[in-house]
């Protein structure tokens, strides 16, 4: 639920929620509810093999912490893309050159799920929503903030995505390569969950309340992938406390706009913490 009572909805082609997938289900939540405050309760009926821990900050929605799949040694996390209809969407998969991982399925009254992936080998979910809308509070320390796809092409990513979800790119320095703008996101935005998102962006770059993410090079070793990235208060502090969770740090990075890190859960998953810079005069 959006700060002004708004459920949050996402348009097609918006990342729209994020979950981890984890060996030991109840070793994660200790992790995540010590790292980011979240709260859990289990959305799989009883008796279902595994649960499906969905993750709240102060009563709203954040993402979801699943049982891993059979044969599974480490955790990873997701990323998830609203559809409007998640049959095109999955043809769309294929026509724009990538490969669907699992066909569309009814999760419950939830909504409908799929998973594919693009030509360099980035994994992602799609979800056509029905009572499950996405996540409720993003932006603010313990939330999401942004998935961010590092990539090792580019160029062709961007054209895959271009021609999958109608994804536009705004260049906005040497921080990344381009950042994901979703047409008429920002007043699609103000009309509903943030109407005040054009005067708290008055000193951003145009287009910038479009913005969803970003496409990165990936570093040297990585394979493509979907980086989920989480807002903190301090990095240096949240940093602190994920080493005594259990966590590793593999790097940070510091932008005009963020201070980053990357960071390796205690079950192998990678996420990156971002501490939000005022860079304006």
């Amino acid at each position: 639920m959006s700060g002004n009572g708004v459920p949050r909805r996402y348009p097609n082609g918006v990342s729209s929620w994020v979950d981890t997938e984890q060996p030991d289900t109840e070793a994660a939540a200790a992790f995540y509810g010590g790292q980011f405050g979240w709260e859990f309760a289990n959305a799989m009926p009883p008796g279902a093999p595994g649960v499906y821990l969905i993750a709240t900050l102060d009563g709203a929605d954040v993402g979801a912490i699943a049982s891993a799949r059979p044969g599974a040694s480490s955790g990873v996390w997701n990323t998830y893309f609203a559809v409007d209809d998640i049959d095109a969407a999955v043809a769309g998969v294929v026509s724009s050159g990538g490969t669907v991982v699992e066909e569309p399925v009814d999760v419950g009254p939830g909504g409908r799920s799929a998973a594919g992936r693009d030509p360099q080998g980035a994994g992602f979910g799609l979800w056509q929503a029905r009572k499950r809308l996405g996540a409720q509070v993003v932006n603010v320390p313990g939330a999401w903030n942004f998935s961010n796809l590092r990539t090792n092409d580019v160029a062709g990513a961007k054209g895959y995505y271009e021609h999958l979800f109608g994804w536009r790119y705004l260049d906005l320095g040497d921080t990344v390569e381009a950042m994901i703008a979703v047409d008429g996101y920002g007043r699609h935005l103000a009309d509903t969950a943030d109407p005040e998102i054009f005067e708290r962006q008055a000193g951003a770059p145009a287009g910038f309340a479009d913005v969803i993410g970003a496409v990165q090079s990936a570093r040297d070793g990585e394979e493509s992938h979907w980086r989920v990235v989480f807002s903190v208060a301090s990095r240096e502090e949240s940093l602190a406390l994920a080493e005594r969770l259990g966590a590793t740090v593999e790097r940070t990075d510091d932008t005009p706009w963020s201070l980053l890190a990357d960071i390796v859960d205690p079950q192998g998953a990678r996420l990156t913490l971002s501490q939000y810079v005022d860079a304006r005069p």
